[in-house]
């Protein structure tokens, strides 16, 4: 079975950023996911359950009310492996593009009193929430982006090279 394109990217390399994870085109339109990561796969701990669920709650409110953006949003939601975020728009931007507003939805975090939508009629375990933790990554990622946004290495994924040798045998990064 073929490897998915997301797994299909050297996590042993990437960093905290904002990346292109795929473009799909569905009838006319282009549909755009990025891989907005906070940790350093398999290097770093991952994001604390908890914070992650809120932070899903809180970024998810954020770009379906942000006046600009609202109409462009799909989907907001935490990877599996905890490091960091998908964001699914309508569209086709470079991931600097949407750097103001990833920084922005991250910024928003802190202003939170509560976590949006965590309670019994609309989450479906509304008690596993850490707003304090949420705040904590939420700021750490934030002054990451801010002191990170001239490298572009903050919005490509890593390159791999791949060695093929004349009978097909594939060699790769060491």
């Amino acid at each position: 079975m073929e490897l998915i394109q997301s797994f299909s990217v050297d996590h042993t390399k990437i960093i905290p950023g904002i990346f292109l994870s795929r473009e799909d085109h569905v009838g006319g339109d282009t549909v755009t996911t990025y891989d907005i990561r906070l940790k350093k796969p398999n290097r770093e701990p991952v994001i604390d359950v908890a914070a992650m669920h809120s932070l899903e709650h809180i970024i998810a409110t954020f770009l379906r009310n942000d006046p600009d953006w609202k109409d462009e949003v799909i989907y907001w939601g935490p990877m599996g492996c905890l490091t960091g975020f998908y964001l699914i728009l309508k569209g086709s931007r470079k991931p600097a593009d949407i750097y103001d507003l990833i920084l922005r939805a991250f910024r928003s975090v802190d202003d939170a009193d509560e976590v949006p939508g965590a309670a019994p009629v609309n989450c479906g375990h509304y008690l596993m929430h850490n707003l304090g933790m949420a705040k904590w990554y939420a700021a750490e990622f934030a002054a990451y982006l801010e002191a990170n946004s001239g490298r572009p290495e903050i919005f490509e994924y890593p390159k791999t090279e791949r060695l093929i040798t004349d009978d097909g045998q594939h060699f790769y990064d060491s």
